[in-house]
């Protein structure tokens, strides 16, 4: 039984979970926090923007890994 389409499959759909759920905490917190004291929008929106770019590389990581496994494969 060859399971590497698996791994391929469990690499991406695991790898791009966590950022995921980062990146929607990240917004959810962000805006609460613009919410409470609008004044602070600029410096909160460029932290927020910086987070997600490092989160989203992460996803963007697990998908290029399980693209290698699954050429890997073939």
């Amino acid at each position: 039984m060859d399971l590497n389409g698996l791994a391929a499959g469990l690499a991406v759909g695991l790898g791009v979970i966590g950022p995921g759920l980062g990146i929607g905490i990240l917004t959810a917190k962000s805006s609460e926090a613009i919410g409470r004291n609008p004044d602070a929008a600029g410096p909160i929106r460029t932290n927020m923007i910086l987070g997600a770019a490092l989160a989203e590389g992460l996803g963007i990581l697990s998908f290029v890994l399980g693209i290698l496994l699954w050429t890997k494969i073939h």
